[in-house]
């Protein structure tokens, strides 16, 4: 039902199937749109503009129709909203009641269509009553409820309705409420005024809402229970302070006696009332599209569920059928006998009751045809084995059904031991024989006709299988190949098909390990590089057209075992382990013995461990892991094997720390020595933290004087201290002393080092150097002289020579420290033509000793930074003459001594350089080799800029001429011969 305000625009939908036109019809005559404006049909829908409350109100009904009959869509109910006005009216009457007493104030909704809510006004908008457990407005009559009337609810109340529909309001007159001057009202028992009805009625899936409401004094409380005893579910709600009970998406279970109970201290009452379940139908089967043979009988039945129990009634082409002669209606039951060709239509079963309506819909064919075998001709040629039964259908269509015979040629077949004819015309041939190969007709008739059809029966050879797969072993990996051959008749398409474990092997799928190799006659199957998920039943089936065979194998695949699992830790010490596992697969071969590993987080990877015993074999599952490290956190892992090889390891572990012990390993390179004066330093190798056995961990050191008896113990609590120094000033120098380190934690100390002797700090030399000199080599470089110390009380190692520019720049100073007993040493990387302060020192390991006396020495003016220019040579035979201009230094550089020629020989890579004073040089130079010659100059500086490589080849050794210009012209060329071999200088 559809409930519109007349404003609406209204369409109704779901009336077109495929290939159909449709008609409306409202309360039974059917809607002329030809002649109506404001309705027109789009797509099967109708779409109704300008709704009239007169004119549109009603029941409305969808037909669809086509050349096969009529169907009709379920009925639509409209009905218009509205709500009137209150009847004019200033005021109410006056509703005189005492204090404490009850009472009712009647709503009376005006006529209306359309669902209402109701509100109250209290003496003025926007001041409504609040409803709580004194005061309730009940939804169903629209009334205010007080139960029990106290001096401030006297006023002027207003009953608000509104139409949910239409969201129209209108308001009541007001009705005062006034306090009677004769007292207040006793306390009484509770008195129910509002409860719902005896029956309930409530559709599946609704909200069902019940009210109670009682007036009394003091306010009575409302409770709700099931007679039943049965508890509420969860999704039951109480609203209003218990005077609404509310049960959403209402089920079949929800339905009983429901009681409301009202209750204060002078008494209590009760109301009942039963909530029936009510539903509308749903199908339990229905109708489907149907073909029948003329004369044939015809049985429909369709089947549905609801509250109340549906009725049922059958349509046909959109008219209510009727019981009559051949047609005969029961309940949901339809049957019709004898059908002719008038019976053909559309057909619809329809269940209802009060809540609604369903249709379903069908349609008969009634046929009426000669035979044909168009749709299901004989086949051409069947093929059978010899020794086989054969059966031939003759299934042609034809209403009513065609009688059926058999001829074999020209023969007709008859009824023998071989030979049997069924009523539906199907040929069965028992042992067939090659005899038995002809041409077979079936020839089918009835009242509207004749029909046949022919096939040919060819008769083959049995197949037979000529070489079979047999039961196997292999390892993974490998590779091998199950042969599956036969033999057959010529005649037959044979095909090979394999399958795995029950499944048929997609060789497009699987092609990295399984190929059908072979011709015609073999199906041979390859599996390449098997793996432990190949093992298990291959088939190999041939089917020909005449018959299917079959033969299998057991392919057993062996591998390494698989990985075992639940490794556990069931004991464990400071240094060893009880472990248990179980056992994996073993993957086609037994396992033959397990190996343990170990990690922590001092380890690189997994490693194997000691056990007890020392092998644990593949019996066993259970194994004592000895040489574990004192409180270190250790994960387990087993690796079972057999012949095949090593199978995965099992999963780790859980993280177990061994129990803390006494450190039972000494510190390694104990030593020491050095320091400063009064120190006795005493070093060690810190103990890994593997090797601490427990919390609390340091070192004991024990020292004393070499010869002495006793020891002296110190304590180094800090694990990663490797160092101990004593100081005291009674330590004599560079004296010997007997030394030991052991390690410690919190359950005892671990056992001594070895003893080793180590000296006390040394003092310094007391003495410094005497005699000290400087000289100035080069612009970079000063020799620096001494002379040796003589015998002194302590030590002396070396010499150190300090350098600085001014003693104003400490940041300049630079130092040469040489070991031995050396006088002399060089400064090199000096600035040229400055100043340098020097002084030396002796040192031993407790420092230098006293510096001597600075001196001062001047580094030499630079070389000149230019190279000698314009070089000639000439070569006659292996001698080689130089010419080049001099270079004249300037002020600030050093006076030129010489020149430096440097010859490189190609062949040996060796160097040779002559000095000479002069700007010529004569070199002699061995044949078959090539050179590379440079030029710098000199000075008391040092070695200048040198000149650009000349490279002389080996081909200008014969060269010859009678001057100087001549041979330079040769030269020319050769160098650039020269340039072409040359290697960087």
């Amino acid at each position: 039902m559809l409930f519109y305000d007349k404003q609406f625009k209204l369409k109704l939908n779901n009336c077109t199937t495929e290939s159909t036109s449709e008609r409306w019809s409202l309360n039974g005559t059917l809607i002329d749109l030809g002649s109506d404006y404001r309705r027109h049909m789009s797509g099967g829908s109708l779409i109704i503009r300008n709704l009239d409350k007169d004119q549109d109100s009603g029941m409305y009904q969808c037909t669809a129709f086509n050349t096969l009959g009529s169907i009709l869509s379920r009925r639509a109910s409209i009905q218009f909203a509205y709500l009137d006005s209150f009847k004019t009216q200033s005021v109410r009457s006056a509703v005189n009641v005492r204090e404490g007493q009850g009472v009712v104030l009647l709503c009376g909704a005006p006529p209306h269509s359309g669902e209402l809510t109701f509100a109250w006004i209290f003496n003025e908008y926007p001041y409504s009553v609040q409803q709580d457990s004194r005061r309730f407005i009940s939804q169903e009559t629209g009334s205010l409820y007080i139960a029990k009337v106290e001096p401030s609810d006297v006023g002027n109340y207003t009953c608000v309705v509104n139409n949910t529909v239409t969201k129209q309001k209108v308001l009541s007159s007001p009705t005062p409420l006034v306090l009677r001057s004769d007292g207040v009202m006793g306390e009484y028992e509770p008195k129910i005024e509002v409860h719902f009805p005896d029956s309930v009625p409530a559709a599946k899936e609704s909200v069902v809402k019940l009210e109670c409401f009682a007036l009394g004094n003091p306010v009575p409380e409302i409770s709700w229970r099931r007679t039943s005893g049965v508890p509420f579910p969860s999704k039951v709600k109480m609203k209003n302070s218990n005077a609404v009970l509310e049960i959403p998406n209402f089920q079949q279970e929800d339905a009983g006696m429901y009681e409301c109970i009202a209750e204060n201290r002078r008494g209590k009452n009760a109301a009942r009332g039963r909530i029936s379940y009510h539903a509308k139908p749903q199908w339990l089967q229905t109708i489907t599209d149907t073909a029948r043979s003329i004369e044939e009988n015809l049985f429909w039945e369709c089947k549905a569920n609801g509250k109340p129990k549906p009725s049922y009634s059958w349509l046909k082409n959109g008219e209510q059928m009727m019981t009559e002669a051949r047609v005969q209606i029961e309940n949901g039951a339809l049957s019709i006998t004898a059908l002719n060709l008038s019976d053909s239509g559309m057909y619809q079963c329809v269940a209802e009751n009060k809540h609604g309506s369903i249709y379903s819909s069908a349609q008969l064919m009634v046929l009426a045809s000669a035979p044909s075998f168009s749709r299901s001709p004989l086949k051409a040629l069947l093929k059978a084995r010899s020794g086989s039964d054969v059966t031939l259908e003759c299934k042609p269509q034809a209403s009513p059904p065609a009688i059926s015979l058999w001829k074999k040629g020209n023969e007709i077949l008859q009824r023998t031991e071989r030979i049997t004819l069924l009523p539906n015309g199907t040929l069965k041939i028992a042992n067939v024989t090659k005899r038995d190969a002809a041409s077979y007709t079936c020839i089918a008739k009835n009242q509207f006709g004749t029909a046949s059809a022919t096939g040919k029966l060819l008769i083959t050879e049995p197949t037979r299988i000529t070489m079979r797969p047999t039961n196997m072993e292999i390892i993974v990996g490998e590779s091998i190949v199950l042969p599956c051959q036969i033999a057959s008749d010529p005649a037959l398409d044979v095909s090979f098909s394999w399958a795995f474990n029950g499944q048929l092997i997609d060789f497009q799928r699987d092609g990295d390990h399984f190929e059908r190799v072979g011709g015609t006659v073999s199906g041979d199957l390859m599996i390449r590089n098997i793996q432990l998920s190949h093992g298990g039943k291959y088939v190999c089936v041939v089917d020909t057209d005449v018959e299917s065979l079959s033969t299998s194998a057991i392919l057993v695949v062996k591998g390494p075992p698989g990985p075992p699992d639940k490794v556990s830790v069931e004991e464990i010490t400071d240094s060893t382990a009880q472990l248990s596992w179980t056992p994996g697969r073993d993957n086609g071969s037994p396992i033959t013995g397990y190996i343990v590993q170990a990690r922590t987080p001092f380890t690189v990877g997994w490693q194997a461990i000691d056990t007890v015993p020392e092998v644990v074999n593949g019996n066993m599952l259970t194994a004592t892991v000895v040489g574990l490290n004192a409180w270190v956190e250790y994960e387990f892992r087993v690796v079972a094997r057999n012949v095949v090889g090593l199978g995965e390891p099992s999963p780790a572990s859980a993280k177990t720390r061994t129990e803390d012990a006494i450190p039972d390993t000494a510190p390694t390179d104990v030593g020491g020595g050095g320091g400063t004066k009064s120190e006795l330093v005493i070093t060690w190798e810190p103990l890994p933290e593997e090797l601490q056995n427990g919390d609390g961990f340091g070192y004991v050191v024990a020292f004393r004087s070499a010869g002495a008896v006793t020891w002296t113990r110190a304590v180094v609590s800090a694990p990663t201290v490797s160092r101990y120094v004593l100081r005291n000033d009674t330590i004599p120098p560079f004296s010997p002393f007997d030394i030991k380190v052991a390690a410690y934690n919190n359950r005892g100390e671990g056992p001594f080092s070895s003893i080793a002797t180590v000296y006390s700090a040394e003092d310094v030399p007391s003495v410094a150097p005497k005699r000290v000199r400087a000289r100035s080599l080069s612009a970079v470089e000063i020799e620096v002289i001494w002379e040796t110390l003589p015998s002194l009380p302590e030590r002396i190692l070396g010499y150190e020579v300090m350098y600085w520019e001014d003693d104003t720049k400490p940041d300049t100073v630079g130092k040469v420290r040489i070991t031995g007993n050396y006088t002399q040493v060089n400064i090199t990387g000096l600035k040229a033509n400055t100043v340098y302060y020097l002084s030396v020192a002796a040192f031993n390991t407790a420092g230098p000793g006293p510096q001597s006396l600075p001196i001062n020495n001047t580094t030499r003016k630079p070389p000149p930074d230019r190279a000698p220019l314009n070089i000639q040579w000439s070569m006659i035979g292996s001698s080689l003459t130089l010419h080049w201009d001099p270079v004249v230094a300037t002020e600030t550089e050093s006076e030129v001594t010489g020149y430096l020629v440097i010859l490189k020989r190609h062949r040996y890579n060796d160097i040779h350089t002559t000095f000479t004073d002069r700007t010529s040089a004569e070199l002699s130079l061995s044949a078959g080799d090539n050179y590379l010659i440079q030029i710098k100059v000199l000075s008391e500086g040092g070695e200048g800029a040198g000149s650009e490589p000349i490279h002389i080849h080996k081909l200008s050794m014969g060269a010859r001429g009678s001057g100087a210009s001549g041979l330079r012209r040769l030269s020319s060329s050769l160098v650039l011969i020269g340039a072409f071999l040359c290697s960087v200088w």
